[in-house]
């Protein structure tokens, strides 16, 4: 686990570096200054949606969806420019199955696909495989007593049955689903065989870890120019995990921190495609993975020991 892999990337690149923003909180005022700065440098990457409004009572990241039309438009247009759009749910709170399937079949109608990448959102009960249900055994009973069973049973797109259940239709129309986040900036150095197939999680076709940079100070911190060296040194990939409305942008102003940092990856040799492509990527170069059980295993204790160690639990 602690080895850095190396692969070979496309056009003589040296690492690969994307994101994947989850669009808690987003509004287009918050965002799209973020997004005129990533297409300036050349960075094309991952940008989640709700597609349908949701009950304003409901949840704590509201933020705009595709409902509306402003927004619809440039995620359209953010598209096209070459980014990916991604799901984060139907909408800010838990929809039952039927709703989810028109929230999945109008997300085609806007953008021509179902989405090829997806990440849970943690206040909706439609979430696949989440909580404890991400761990094994012995791992997701500790996950239940150090989170006092505060999430137990939370969690049930992958329940048949369940008025949320949707696993079926992930397993029919996603490629790619998010699970485990970690600290380092090479994400392949701590999941060296993502994207893989999970047999005890079936209704996911694969899953993809990614590095930790949830908001302006964390993701600073994480992609630090001695990090950035480092992930190139290595030949690494970062697939970065973000809340681009977490302080990216304030009073129509973004982190000068965050543009320099972009500013000097940019200049680097890397490759700078959404999160899709770099695992089409992965796949093609590495084959498709079955995760193991010792592979499991180890994953599971990395992440829930460092998510002890920072206390993020």
């Amino acid at each position: 686990m602690s080895s850095a892999k190396r692969i070979i990337l496309p056009d003589g690149k040296r690492f690969a570096f994307t994101i994947f923003d989850d669009t808690d909180s987003a509004t287009l005022e918050n965002v799209r200054g973020v997004y005129a700065l990533l297409t300036e440098l050349g960075f094309r990457t991952t940008k989640s949606c709700w597609v349908v409004d949701g009950d304003r009572s409901q949840g704590k990241f509201p933020g705009d969806t595709c409902d509306r039309a402003e927004y619809r438009q440039w995620l359209q247009s953010l598209q096209t420019q070459g980014f990916e759009i991604g799901w984060h749910g139907p909408t800010w709170h838990g929809l039952p199955r039927e709703q989810t399937l028109a929230a999945l079949e109008k997300f085609f109608q806007l953008f021509g696909y179902y989405p090829k990448t997806a990440a849970n959102h943690t206040r909706s009960p439609g979430g696949i495989y989440w909580a404890e249900s991400r761990l094994s055994g012995v791992l997701s009973g500790l996950y239940r007593l150090l989170t006092l069973g505060r999430n137990r049973g939370k969690y049930r797109g992958h329940v048949p049955g369940d008025d949320y259940f949707w696993g079926d239709l992930c397993k029919e129309r996603i490629a790619y689903y998010r699970n485990f986040v970690f600290q380092d900036i090479n994400t392949l150095k701590a999941c060296p065989f993502m994207p893989y197939h999970d047999l005890n999680r079936p209704l996911v076709n694969d899953w993809f870890a990614s590095s930790n940079g949830r908001d302006i100070q964390t993701f600073n911190r994480c992609l630090t120019e001695k990090n950035q060296d480092r992930l190139e040194e290595e030949g690494g990939v970062c697939i970065m995990y973000t809340h681009f409305a977490y302080g990216f942008s304030e009073d129509g102003r973004g982190n000068p921190r965050f543009e320099a940092l972009m500013r000097r990856l940019a200049k680097k040799n890397g490759w700078y495609v959404p999160v899709h492509v770099v695992l089409d990527h992965l796949r093609e170069v590495g084959g498709h993975h079955q995760i193991t059980h010792a592979e499991r295993s180890r994953l599971e204790r990395k992440w829930l020991f460092e998510k002890v160690r920072i206390g993020t639990i």
